[in-house]
């Protein structure tokens, strides 16, 4: 009875009670950047009481359970100004508040998610990353591409050589035996060694789930990406990974196809408090594939989760990490015959190596492992000055089976088989200040950086050889058991009785110091001035065997210990917005460097070989960013360069130079509603101007085609019952290329044409698609003469939440 009472004596009082009760409103707002789009995962606070939330990737923000008062609603971005904008919120009301950044602040230092923009949706050139400031595109003197998340989808690509096809000069992917990817640049080899805008090593297969484009940056970087295996004098890959944002949503994905192709992929993304403030997104993928040969397959696993966490207004952390491991047999990899006194012109195509066999067996697999953290906190200090510290770690290990075929003769081959395990370490850390200022009334957007960089190399592994056996079947007459295949059994007893033991350690030190200041002298003229100091301490190579460390082997097999070495590196660049935001004029003078040991016959310690290029043109983004493009001609010189003393005493000469210059064509354009294209082309002119004597004067082999062209057309009903239904239909070209160039035998790679096609449906909850490969089966090779695949039919299927 008591609590009856007790209950209806609540009853009676909540009724009066509640209409004193303030009914609570709601705050929100939208924050776009200067033209329009949205802006994503900004940091917003409401300051009276004490909330903070992020813009999902629409723009949109919300505080919701707010009484009636007056308000601050602050915006903090990095790279401008502070925001602090008033709101009154009446009772039990919905207040609206939007924010546009000023044209001064397109662009802020954290990853911006831009979404809802359908006009030329592969333009995607605005980067925090190329020139570590917030500069345009049109601001910026250096030239790159972008391959954004929507293309790689379109077309379906599943590694990283598929995406790279977008890329002028690329050319067809080179890839390692363990899976390990390389690219053309401008006539030297690239790698895809940079990621989120530092060193992210990957000695092993890197798997594309979590990319949210590919950024490719042309000439020497050096001055502000060091001179680390990240990059080279033809330019440098980032790969920039997908983010968390403030949203709930994600997709489950299945790909089938030829060759017992099978592969899932899954992103997840979700806020992980109340106030999304931290944001985790879990991207993953697994593939299985046999290849177009009579052996050979690979298996693989990736996870790449992702952290962002607004701690304070002022104060963010971003914690990437991706983990990769992949078991296969190693691609075709053929090095031939080369004669140094007979004369000789050949083409691949016509020396009667088998396009389908591997000379292979599958119980002879490498087992590869990737491990990169990424760790960035991002400190608001004032309205003008951003703290940006960056921590990364790259870690690949490879273990097993590495082979290659060895040409002897012109009708004979040796397998050559590396068994054993390599492990490759690399750690970077960045702490970069970052300033939006004015001095004598001109604008300066300056970072002053600080960088170490450490590698470290672990080796414990044997090469063996086996007898050499004719083209068609090498080794028949000692494997008749094995019908002439390269066989576990044999490699396990050659390596039991000794080879080319490599059972060591090294290990390097970089630091540096740089600085990037790019000054407005008025709203349409540009100057960029960067410096780089290099300071590199190579610790020499660790014989595990014998207890001694020594300097390691260089070419002509010398040793020099440990040794220390000093560089400057410079970055000039000119921008003229002959039309403001349309068009600009550029010119750059870039450096790149790498470090060179050891010693000359006479005892003078090798200098850093280094290069520098000079380069200009025109970029455009016009009628609304429906055509966008660069057109740049650039001239590079390589000097310093060793080759081996003619004499034959093992030592090397310093005073090789090499030229290669050209010209390169990158265009995006949507020029209807629903119509994409791409396009580009690239011309490259390479030469030795002084080598050994065999080479001087001659285009270095696998410096790639002289000429390709590469382009993209599709395109997808934006309206109507047919609204998502689309088609594309691509191509590269590419003209003959030098495997080897000597001047007594040139091997040469014959001019290709290959065609993909796709057709495909999307909507809001799935998305069907439909891709075939190389359309006609053209024949090709790589610049190690491992043959392509011919026509590939792929068939996928996606689910949206």
């Amino acid at each position: 009875m008591k609590s009856l009472f007790v209950i209806f004596i609540a009853c009676i009082l909540s009724g009066p009670l509640s209409s004193f009760a303030q009914a609570q409103g709601k705050i929100s707002g939208r924050i776009t950047l200067v033209d329009g789009q949205p802006y994503g995962s900004a940091s917003v606070s409401l300051l009276e009481v004490n909330k903070i939330t992020l813009t999902d990737d629409k723009g949109n923000y919300s505080f919701d359970n707010i009484p009636a008062g007056n308000y601050t609603v602050r915006i903090q971005v990095l790279g401008a100004a502070q925001q602090d904008l008033k709101v009154t919120l009446t009772e039990g009301q919905h207040a609206k508040l939007d924010y546009q950044l000023t044209k001064e602040n397109v662009q802020a230092l954290q990853e911006v998610i831009i979404g809802g923009n359908n006009t030329n949706k592969f333009r995607r050139k605005e980067s925090v990353y190329i020139a570590r400031l917030p500069i345009k595109n049109l601001e910026n003197p250096q030239v790159y591409a972008s391959i954004p998340k929507e293309l790689i989808q379109e077309q379906m690509a599943t590694d990283l050589g598929s995406i790279a096809k977008n890329v002028a000069g690329a050319g067809i992917p080179m890839i390692a035996n363990q899976g390990r990817v390389t690219f053309r640049s401008r006539g030297f080899d690239t790698e895809p060694n940079a990621r989120n805008g530092v060193a992210g090593a990957a000695f092993a297969m890197i798997d594309p789930v979590n990319l949210e484009r590919m950024e490719v940056i042309k000439g020497p970087s050096a001055t502000l990406f060091g001179n680390s295996i990240s990059s080279s004098y033809g330019g440098l890959y980032n790969r920039v990974t997908k983010k968390p944002y403030n949203g709930f949503g994600g997709e489950v994905g299945y790909t089938g196809g030829s060759w017992n192709f099978n592969r899932l992929t899954f992103d997840i993304n979700s806020p992980i408090n109340e106030s999304k403030t931290a944001l985790f997104r879990l991207n993953g993928a697994t593939s299985f594939e046999k290849s177009f040969q009579d052996l050979g397959f690979t298996n693989s696993v990736t996870l790449a989760p992702s952290f962002s966490y607004q701690i304070t207004d002022r104060l963010s952390l971003l914690l990437d990490i991706e983990f990769g491991q992949a078991k296969g047999t190693s691609v075709v990899r053929f090095n031939p015959f080369v004669s140094t006194v007979i004369s000789s012109r050949k083409s691949i195509a016509d020396m009667g190596f088998p396009y389908n066999k591997t000379f292979l067996s599958n119980d002879l697999p490498y087992t590869t492992q990737l491990l990169n953290i990424f760790a960035q906190a991002n400190y608001k200090i004032s309205e003008s000055w951003t703290s940006q510290t960056i921590v990364s770690r790259a870690r690949s290990s490879i273990n097993g089976y590495i082979t290659a075929l060895a040409g002897r003769t012109d009708s004979t081959i040796r397998p050559n088989v590396i068994t054993g395990y390599t492990q490759f370490i690399a750690t970077n850390i960045q702490q970069n200040f970052i300033g939006d200022f004015k001095v004598a009334g001109l604008r300066n957007r300056l970072v002053v950086g600080l960088d170490f960089y450490n590698n470290y190399n672990d080796f414990d592994r044997v090469q063996v050889s086996t007898t050499a056996g004719t083209v068609a079947s090498p080794d028949i007459n000692f494997l008749k058991s094995y019908t002439g295949r390269i066989s576990k059994f044999k490699v396990d007893s050659l390596a039991s009785r000794g080879g080319a033991l490599r059972k060591e350690t090294n290990r390097d030190n970089t630091y540096s110091i740089y600085f990037s200041d790019v000054i407005n002298l008025t709203d349409r003229l540009n100057i960029m001035l960067s410096l780089r100091g290099n300071r590199f301490k190579y610790g020499g190579v660790y014989d595990v065997v014998t207890g001694i460390t020594a300097g390691g082997l260089g070419v002509g097999g010398i040793q020099a210990g440990p040794y220390n070495q000093n560089s400057l590196s410079q970055k000039l660049g000119a921008v003229y917005e002959i039309a403001k935001d349309r068009v600009s004029l550029f010119g750059n003078y870039m450096n790149g460097f790498f470090n060179k040991s050891g010693q000359t016959a006479d005892g003078t310690a090798l200098k850093p070989e280094h290069a520098n290029q000079l380069e200009f043109g025109v970029k455009a983004d016009l009628f609304d960013h429906k055509l966008a493009g660069t057109v740049s001609y650039y001239d590079i010189q390589v000097e310093n360069s060793t080759y081996n003393d003619p004499s034959g005493n093992g030592y090397q000469i310093q005073d090789g130079t090499q030229l290669s210059k050209g010209v390169e064509i990158d265009l995006t354009a949507n020029p209807i509603a629903g119509l994409n294209i791409v396009a580009g082309f690239a011309y490259n002119n390479s030469k030795l101007t002084q080598a050994a004597p065999l080479l001087t004067g001659r285009r270095p082999g696998l410096s790639g085609p002289p000429r390709s062209y590469n382009f993209w057309v599709s395109y997808r009903f934006p309206e109507g019952e047919l609204k998502g239904l689309g088609a594309g239909f691509g191509g590269n070209i590419a003209s003959w290329q030098y495997h080897t160039n000597t001047s007594v035998t040139q091997i040469i790679i014959p001019s290709y044409a290959m065609f993909d096609a796709t057709v495909f449906y999307d909507q809001p909850r799935y998305r069907i698609g439909l891709k075939v490969d190389n359309l006609t089966s053209e024949k090709t090779w790589s610049v190690r003469l491992t043959p392509q695949a011919p026509a590939r039919f792929l068939g996928s299927v996606a689910l949206k939440f």
